[in-house]
């Protein structure tokens, strides 16, 4: 019997040590589980500020429909400088065009969308005219690269003067 308790010495030990392999591979693949939810959130975040740029954008020109063609912008990702401040004073409708694409370029900027650009295009002159918003945005790519992902988010809107 003495023997047979001289070969179990260290066995448990053993047992121990491949139990802490075990948990400390397991809590390296949660701590990875949750850097993928973190950046899957913020990229739905990315998402849901485009969503809401265009909306207020496309809200904009309808509701300034007589001065609809001055909303046409190149893509661009730099901010206009209204020359007139409309929400201080009165201002006619392409001048409330200027200052309604300035507030929005500046709110995109502040909206934290990475390398973030923007266009408005007339796809459909006449009555009804048809705009199309687009906000584009780089995000953290899913393929280990140093670019990153180009995200886009186009609304189209349809104005009846």
């Amino acid at each position: 019997m003495c023997c047979h308790f001289a070969l179990q010495k260290g066995f448990s030990m053993l047992e121990v040590l491949i139990t802490l392999v075990i948990i400390a591979v397991a809590l390296l693949g949660t701590a990875g589980l949750q850097i993928i939810a973190i950046r899957m959130g913020q990229s739905g975040q990315f998402r849901t500020q485009a969503v809401f740029l265009a909306s207020d954008m496309a809200e904009r020109i309808e509701s300034n429909k007589a001065s609809a063609v001055n909303y046409v912008l190149a893509s661009t990702n730099v901010q206009s400088v209204a020359a007139t401040d409309c929400s201080a004073n009165s201002c006619d409708n392409a001048t409330m065009a200027n200052w309604d694409l300035s507030q929005w370029g500046s709110a995109i900027i502040a909206s934290g969308l990475p390398q973030a650009s923007w266009q408005i295009s007339q796809t459909v002159a006449g009555n009804p005219s048809t705009y199309s918003i687009v906000i584009r945005w780089t995000d953290r790519s899913s393929v280990k690269t140093t670019h990153g992902e180009l995200f886009s988010y186009t609304a189209t809107r349809s104005i009846s003067n």
